[in-house]
């Protein structure tokens, strides 16, 4: 038997996930979590084969989850389960150490398989998802930020509003928030605290 931990911020969300994986022979739920610090908890408690963690959650959100997981436990397997796919949360969770990431609208048949094969030690993923990382692999180019990106993004990390930054590099504020619409464009986020974060995870800021 496969024991796994769920992890889901929304109740109806676990139950479903509950349903579907005992329907499974050789799969048990062992446990559920709410939190990422639940999960942390509840992991060392249950000890489960695969934890599947949801990315977006109030508090330690999966990412932070997955980290403090296998750093307690490296030979656990994390499966990242979500309705996000962009590029950073793509890289973030892999970048945590997570064995796989699927997307909320996965069959029965495809969740099961991705858990056996995870337990396994087999990396799994998403089709779209694999696509994005390998476009990624193939681009760096289109990733990389120019230096006034930097300096800006380096600025913002400082906690700095687009007038200081403008103030601080001599250029107007409209010209500010061109720069960080490019870098938002780069590293496919959607906000200033994401573009500081993804940029340091692949250490553009250095």
């Amino acid at each position: 038997m496969i024991s796994v931990l769920l992890v889901d911020d929304h109740p109806v969300v676990r139950e479903g996930l509950r349903g579907m994986l005992e329907a499974e022979p050789d799969l048990t739920v062992v446990g559920e979590a709410g939190s990422g610090d639940e999960a942390v908890a509840v992991s060392l408690a249950r000890d489960p084969d695969v934890i599947l963690m949801d990315l977006r959650m109030p508090g330690l959100d999966g990412v932070g989850a997955t980290r403090k997981i296998l750093s307690d436990t490296p030979a656990r397997r994390v499966v990242v389960l979500t309705t996000y796919e962009t590029d950073a949360d793509i890289l973030r969770a892999v970048e945590a150490g997570a064995a796989g990431y699927l997307l909320k609208d996965a069959s029965r048949t495809e969740l099961a398989d991705a858990i056996r094969a995870a337990a396994r030690g087999e990396t799994v993923l998403a089709p779209s998802v694999a696509g994005k990382l390998v476009r990624q692999v193939r681009s760096p180019a289109q990733q990389l930020l120019t230096a006034r990106e930097v300096e800006v993004l380096r600025l913002v990390a400082q906690g700095r509003t687009n007038a200081d930054i403008g103030r601080a590099l001599h250029i107007g504020e409209a010209t500010v928030k061109t720069h960080l619409l490019r870098v938002f464009g780069k590293l496919d986020v959607s906000d200033r605290t994401a573009a500081v974060t993804t940029a340091m995870a692949r250490g553009l800021l250095g």
